[in-house]
Formats: structure tokens, sequence, C-alpha cells
């Protein structure tokens, strides 16, 4: 299931990963174009595109899943690809981060937790 086009997939599983990010490296040089990785082990395919939620256990046989925090029903390539666009664009927009911030949950000091507004 890496990609629908068969021969490309054969294509890229001869040459290597390597030999593929070495000839987009060249070819973007070539052609004024910016080429942008993202870190290998960024959970595009656990991520909701929507919410940003991320999935701790999402084993590879899993096609579709439901986000548990918004509800939205994902295919679990389509959902990569989004993210991956998403977080390709946010690096490349005016050459600094836009990439959404998940809120880290933490504990209500004492003075706070009484309070409705802090």
């Amino acid at each position: 299931n890496m990609v629908k086009n068969h021969k490309l997939a054969k294509a890229i599983s001869d040459v290597g990963w390597s030999e593929l990010i070495r000839q987009l490296e060249y070819k973007s040089k070539w052609y004024g174009r910016t080429l942008i990785k993202i870190d290998r082990w960024y959970p595009s395919s656990k991520t909701c595109h929507a919410c940003k939620h991320v999935v701790d256990a999402l084993t590879l046989d899993i096609r579709e899943w439901v986000c548990p925090a918004c509800g939205v029903v994902h295919d679990r390539d389509t959902n990569a690809a989004r993210n991956i666009l998403a977080e390709g664009l946010s690096a490349s927009a005016c050459g600094g981060s836009v990439r959404p911030v998940r809120a880290q949950a933490r504990r209500a000091t004492p003075s706070e937790a009484g309070n409705a507004h802090s």
C-alpha cells in the first residue's frame, strides 16, 4: 500500500529511499525549488489532520480510524498525506514555523483550582 502506482512503488523499492532523496535534492536545486524534509519519526498517519490529536497505538493493519478527540473518520494514507503537506507548508511559510501547537495538559495550581477565571 505504499503508492497506488505499482511501477513507481517498485522503482522506489529497487533504488532505495536514500537514492530517491539524493535525486530529489539534485532536481530541486536544478529547478530552483526548495526540498523540505520532515522528521522521519513524525507521526503523520497517527495524527488527526482536523484537531492534531495523536493516537498512541495504531497498528499498520488498521487502514481507517476514527479520531477519539473530534470524531473525524480518517483513511490512514490520505490523512498522512494531508499531515505531511501541512508539515511541509508550515516549514516553508516565510521561512518560519507556522505549525499548529497542541496544548499541553497541566495541573491547576491551588490558587487556580477554585477560580472560574485565572
